[in-house]
């Protein structure tokens, strides 16, 4: 029974509030998902040829040396700015090149996204703790995804938290529990796609990543994942320009889907999107099975 709750702004001027929206709405998810939370915000897109890269640590992690470490390394500068027990740094190359490398080279961080604008978040603890480990409030951006987990298939770790990045700018958030996850990870991995942890959620990321890959659009990998992806599930997807939510055939899992034509929003409870400003303005429906909904830029 996990909370999930994504947003999007339509109004340029919510940018600046779109971290302690988010933030209000993961707080409403803390009885869903006590034991650890996380967080994808975009924003602040880097220079064509350079990727943002996020990094998992702990509270002993010495930034300073892994700074120096990657640029010795990879022969090439780099920024780096500590947030808590992540950092998020910016780096000339090809983001694949990069994160072979750093999985190779410096296995004490683990890579929590790669992309041009998404930063990953993710900690154990209650949502209000994580929220304000990483100052989620202050932060800004265009749009975000947030998940707060009760562990039920798999250990209560930071790795095991959402959200989960696998592709580019792609993450993804899940309610639910997929039942031929085995199986299909091990297919995926044969296409070349890495897994870090054995969390379903993460399976159901990287078989998008893979469908993408192969030439799909978003509304077709989600097209095919209905048929593919077997249990019951809420997806909510991040990509660079926007976000998309599915729900399976059956639909049993909770999800409410709210617009404005400032925001879009969606949660596991409708208290989640009662926080945001104008909400009482908003159309309010629930997402039907099996229908893909999307919200992008352009």
């Amino acid at each position: 029974m996990c909370g999930i709750v994504g947003l999007y702004t339509k109004n340029p001027d919510l940018e600046g509030r779109l971290g302690s929206m988010v933030a209000d709405m993961l707080i409403q998810m803390t009885e869903r998902g006590p034991d650890s939370a996380g967080f994808a915000i975009y924003h602040d897109p880097v220079a064509t040829g350079s990727v943002k890269v996020t990094l998992q640590g702990d509270d002993q992690t010495n930034w300073e040396n892994v700074k120096i470490h990657l640029g010795s390394g990879l022969d090439r500068p780099v920024s780096l700015n500590p947030i808590s027990t992540h950092a998020v740094c910016v780096i000339k190359g090809d983001g694949e090149e990069i994160g072979h490398w750093i999985e190779a080279n410096i296995p004490e961080v683990k890579i929590t996204s790669i992309g041009s604008s998404i930063e990953v978040f993710k900690e154990k603890g209650l949502p209000s703790q994580v929220i304000n480990s990483f100052h989620l409030e202050k932060m800004t951006g265009t749009h975000a995804l947030g998940h707060t987990r009760m562990a039920t298939e798999s250990a209560v770790t930071t790795e095991h938290s959402h959200p989960f990045n696998t592709g580019l700018d792609l993450c993804l958030v899940h309610n639910g529990s997929l039942s031929n996850h085995n199986r299909l990870r091990e297919k995926l991995r044969a296409e070349g796609i890495r897994f870090q942890t054995d969390n379903d959620s993460e399976v159901a990321a990287g078989y998008l990543t893979w469908r993408l890959s192969q030439g799909a659009s978003l509304n077709q990998a989600l097209e095919a994942a209905l048929l593919d992806l077997d249990g019951f599930y809420t997806f909510a997807i991040g990509t660079k320009d926007g976000f998309a939510v599915l729900r399976d055939p059956i639909a049993c899992k909770p999800a409410v889907i709210a617009e404005t034509d400032d925001w879009v929003a969606m949660a596991s409870e409708y208290r989640a999107i009662a926080q945001l400003p104008g909400n009482e303005n908003a159309r309010i429906w629930e997402p039907e099975p099996a229908k893909i909904y999307s919200w992008e830029r352009n």
